[in-house]
């Protein structure tokens, strides 16, 4: 099936450092694409070639396919929102949205008609006279975010547009943006290195590490089926314990077996589980069932965030849990207490290492 977007076997050297290695991905029609990772990662260079900020080394991009490697940025069907805004301080809100129209020779009514209808889509139509100093943060935001959709244009790219927000206004613009991306219908590639804006918004997930794709899917696929150490301590929390191979559903962490769902093809491997997955005092009839203290136990609201020792056969172990609440309060539960936990064969991941 024809991509909308197609990236092939994209590098980037920077003199004799490599910050994209052979980078191939393709974007569909109408969908969300957030490209993840931290600092340093090559995601931003990424998406700068993508806009053409930067020229690739090797490698080539198409949309629709038509070749746009070697097309300059202002030749390129695209919408850009920076981190820093770039709103024209010297400009009004109207002016501001309205810049990319005038110098595409739209005639005055089309401008007015088109700003009115972006401001009203981005709920900031009484801020219309209003310049960028008189504006919040979100709400400048929000202006850059009408600009880069004033042309119309085919493709959306966003460098980490609410990195420089605080937390609350972080959480309700994420919601806007997916819901105007939705609603306009608009592809859309966001880079970011906060993974619960990639995990509440994306469609799809490219996650990168050291300038290569170091896994890509559904915000699902990638928390509940990591494929390697990387993936797994990067989008979310967890544990990654050694194991050896006892059988083909069963194996040994120090000292202990424990039969797990997955098929065991390696003597020696990696497993992961998701603090969650941790099931505190369970039923006798639990698979898994191992005795521990808690060490450590943090309220965070809806949930406690708590640091258990484990009693393995050969080795005390220190594992991530998360329980809710009510559980722990209800059964008053505390730091120091001894309790039982139960690490279920289907929550327990083999991984790559």
């Amino acid at each position: 099936m024809q991509k909308f977007l197609s990236v092939h076997n994209i590098s980037k050297f920077f003199g004799n450092f490599q910050a994209l290695k052979d980078v191939s991905f393709g974007v569909d029609e109408s969908e969300f694409v957030c490209i993840l990772g931290p600092s340093g990662c090559g995601k931003t260079t990424l998406l700068r070639v993508i806009a053409g900020l930067e020229t690739q080394s090797d490698g080539t991009i198409s949309q629709n396919n038509k070749d746009i490697s070697l097309l300059p940025p202002d030749q390129r069907d695209f919408g850009i929102v920076f981190q820093s805004y770039a709103l024209f301080p010297n400009l009004s809100v109207k002016n501001n949205i309205a810049f990319g129209l005038k110098t595409r020779k739209q005639n005055k009514e089309t401008i007015n008609h088109r700003v009115n209808e972006l401001l009203e889509l981005v709920g900031l139509s009484d801020h219309i006279n209003k310049f960028s100093a008189q504006l919040s943060g979100g709400e400048q935001q929000r202006v850059a975010l009408a600009r880069a959709l004033a042309p119309s244009p085919n493709l959306l790219l966003l460098d980490e547009p609410l990195s420089a927000l605080d937390a609350k206004v972080r959480q309700y613009l994420r919601l806007e943006i997916k819901n105007l991306q939705k609603k306009l219908g608009v592809t859309t590639i966001m880079v970011t290195h906060d993974q619960e804006e990639a995990l509440t918004m994306a469609d799809r997930i490219i996650l990168m590490n050291k300038g290569i794709i170091e896994q890509e899917g559904s915000p699902y696929d990638l928390y509940s089926n990591p494929q390697t150490s990387f993936a797994a301590n990067f989008i979310g929390t967890t544990n990654l314990l050694e194991a050896n191979k006892v059988s083909i559903n069963q194996i040994e962490i120090n000292g202990s077996i424990l039969e797990c769902n997955e098929t065991i093809n390696e003597n020696s491997v990696t497993i992961t589980i998701r603090p969650e997955d941790i099931k505190i005092n369970p039923d006798t009839n639990e698979k898994n069932i191992f005795q521990g203290v808690i060490k450590e136990l943090e309220f965070l609201g809806s949930l406690f965030r708590g640091l258990v020792e484990v009693d393995f056969k050969s080795q005390k172990t220190n594992l991530r849990c998360q329980f809710s609440s009510e559980y722990i309060l209800q059964n008053n539960i505390k730091k120091n207490n001894a309790i039982s936990i139960s690490l279920q064969p289907a929550a327990l991941k083999v991984i790559k290492k």
